[in-house]
């Protein structure tokens, strides 16, 4: 049995996309003891990480001293980093002042000092790693290392789960679970003009809009609110098409294979928008009412 410590933080800011595919991850490890290391920062989901039965050491901050005292009061084995601060410097001291294996979780390409590289998204290449890892490294890359939650796999076998009703459409929205662009008002909006349409739209209680989320919902008949669902695989396989960012969800909709429009809202996204791009499917760089009512066409 290993010792495993998963050093990753949810926020408001930050968004909550890294502790849910460490959670994935971390099931992998059924045989091992797992713990996460996080900070205890604005609109964290800490508390996910504890109902899924898995002890937390809150840290103050992003420091190497005080990780290291973690990973000596617990005698890690691994530590697990999906955390964008964490550079190879850090790693490499890490090295040094532990011996612990480092494992690495990857979106950007960027160089690392680590003994195991992941980058479970559909478009990572495992050439481009050639010059950034060690030359010892296992990297493992692309679509059949992607996390994807049981309930993703028990959908796919359903098969797609379409409404009978050939009029209306049933709308899948997920702009993070945080909305740091503050998106889902206008796109909600942009649809008005779109007839016989119902919105699942999913968010959770981290997202700082909520409240003005709740009382624009309130007022729609055909909008359904979903905060911290545990039904997201099913509501994205009901849809008829689907509207996400370019995020790790939309690994989850390419498995699922739902349509799409997909809209980038944060730098970390442009690997898997210029892989979208490439296949000549339905993404915009930024939102823009215009191109976004050009995009629903088709469905």
């Amino acid at each position: 049995m290993q010792n495993i410590l998963f050093r990753a933080n949810s926020s408001s800011i930050i968004g909550i996309g890294h502790i849910m595919r460490d959670l994935v991850l971390a099931n992998q490890f059924k045989e091992d003891r797992v713990i996460f290391a996080s900070e205890n920062l604005p609109g964290n989901i800490n508390n996910k990480i504890e109902k899924n039965n898995y002890k937390v050491e809150i840290l103050k901050s992003n420091n190497l001293d005080e990780l290291v005292l973690i990973i000596m009061k617990h005698a890690i084995n691994t530590v697990v980093i999906d955390h964008y601060e964490i550079d190879y410097d850090f790693e490499k001291a890490l090295k040094k002042a532990t011996d612990v294996t480092i494992f690495v979780l990857d979106d950007t390409y960027q160089k690392h000092h680590c003994d195991i590289l992941l980058n479970h998204n559909v478009y990572a290449d495992v050439d481009k790693y050639t010059c950034l890892v060690p030359k010892n490294s296992e990297v493992r890359c692309g679509f059949k290392y992607t996390l994807l939650r049981d309930e993703f796999i028990k959908e796919k076998q359903k098969g797609r789960q379409l409404s009978k009703n050939s009029i209306k459409k049933n709308v899948f929205i997920s702009m993070g679970g945080t909305d740091q662009s503050n998106l889902n008002i206008k796109i909600l909006e942009a649809l008005k003009e779109t007839p016989n349409i119902f919105v699942n739209l999913v968010t959770t209680s981290s997202n700082k809009y909520l409240k003005e989320l709740k009382y624009y919902v309130k007022k729609q008949n055909n909008i359904t609110l979903n905060i911290d669902s545990n039904s997201i695989a099913h509501l994205m396989n009901k849809a008829h098409f689907a509207i996400v960012t370019p995020s790790v969800t939309l690994n989850e909709i390419l498995y699922l294979e739902i349509p799409f429009i997909a809209i980038k809202t944060a730098e970390n996204q442009k690997y898997m928008y210029q892989y979208i791009k490439r296949l000549n499917l339905k993404i915009l760089e930024f939102f823009n009412v215009d191109d976004f009512k050009s995009s629903l066409k088709g469905f």
